[in-house]
């Protein structure tokens, strides 16, 4: 058994967090990360009332958390106020925050009880989230799927425990980024984080809300298949702010438009072409969202399995040291 803060502080068997994917991290998949001894967030992302209440309530009475983007949370106002309140009031395991100013929602929170968790890419984001009461903080590295910054996770997790170590030691701190096996827990549990948070090992669990077409596209590439861009803000119209790009998979359709994003955006057609394939899974128009990770993955299997085999993994590596086999 891994014992670490985070498992004690949230009563688990493995220090493993299911990082809030919008739209792909469900109740489905929460509920089955949760019951394998991990802890399932579901993800909240742009704030969609219907989909949170719909996924919110598949997870049953699974242990589980909730994760927003903070500035989409922020732009939808009061809704999105009565919204958190409303989850809130359902009493989860912790709030998830990331990208933007968390202070207000953070404040919402902890006047609730519920815990908060911070993402942040760097040491300035990290102070900020610890001024606002966070209990805990997500290093997030560059080789992660989805959004992110710039910092790799090798140097940005024990830059952030010296942090946490003079400034503040009550404080958790978990990893993220290119952590998809046991190899990833052990080397972050050895950098000296007391947990990690996964999105891609987890993007490929059967219970991810994930079109087969895309888990069939990302199963036969490599972590060289994938790249940072904006692209597929524009191609879905969504307004990020500066600092922040996406990674995901390289395909037939970001060939065509990367270097051409200002053309993407005045393109209506061509997005309405991205929309129609995401929702399909059409992989070779909407590649899929996934990080360098994805070259460790070669199958999808059911959460529990990615969880247990990626802890007995690393408790093998943490007590033996490691051996090529």
């Amino acid at each position: 058994m891994i014992e670490t803060r985070v498992t004690r502080r949230f009563n688990l068997r493995y220090p493993v967090v299911l990082a809030p994917m919008a739209g792909v991290a469900g109740g489905a998949l929460a509920a089955a990360v949760s019951g394998a001894g991990g802890l399932g967030l579901v993800g909240g992302g742009y704030a969609d009332p219907d989909w949170v209440r719909r996924e919110w309530a598949a997870a049953g009475n699974a242990r589980r958390g909730l994760g927003f983007i903070t500035w989409a949370l922020a732009e939808t106002g009061a809704a999105g106020e009565a919204l958190l309140d409303e989850v809130l009031a359902e009493a989860p395991e912790l709030l998830f925050l990331s990208f933007g100013d968390l202070a207000p929602f953070a404040a919402r929170a902890q006047a609730a009880g519920v815990p908060v968790m911070a993402q942040v890419q760097n040491l300035a984001q990290a102070r900020a989230a610890l001024e606002a009461g966070a209990m805990a903080l997500v290093a997030q590295g560059t080789e992660a799927g989805g959004h992110g910054a710039r910092r790799a996770t090798m140097t940005l997790v024990p830059e952030l425990v010296d942090l946490l170590a003079r400034e503040a030691p009550d404080v958790l701190l978990l990893a993220a980024g290119g952590i998809a096996d046991g190899r990833g827990l052990a080397a972050a549990l050895m950098l000296g984080a007391e947990g990690v948070v996964c999105g891609t090992a987890f993007w490929a669990a059967a219970e991810a809300l994930v079109p087969e077409g895309q888990h069939r596209a990302a199963m036969a590439a490599g972590g060289d298949a994938t790249y940072r861009s904006k692209l597929w803000d524009v191609a879905r119209q969504k307004n990020w702010p500066e600092g922040f790009d996406l990674r995901g998979m390289r395909n037939a359709f970001s060939e065509e438009w990367e270097g051409r994003l200002d053309a993407l955006a005045q393109d209506e057609a061509a997005r309405a072409r991205w929309l129609d394939a995401a929702a399909k899974g059409e992989a070779d128009i909407a590649g899929p969202i996934v990080g360098e990770g994805i070259g460790l993955i070669d199958r999808v299997r059911p959460a529990a399995e990615i969880l247990e085999d990626m802890a007995t993994q690393a408790e093998g590596l943490l007590a033996g040291g490691w051996r090529r086999t």
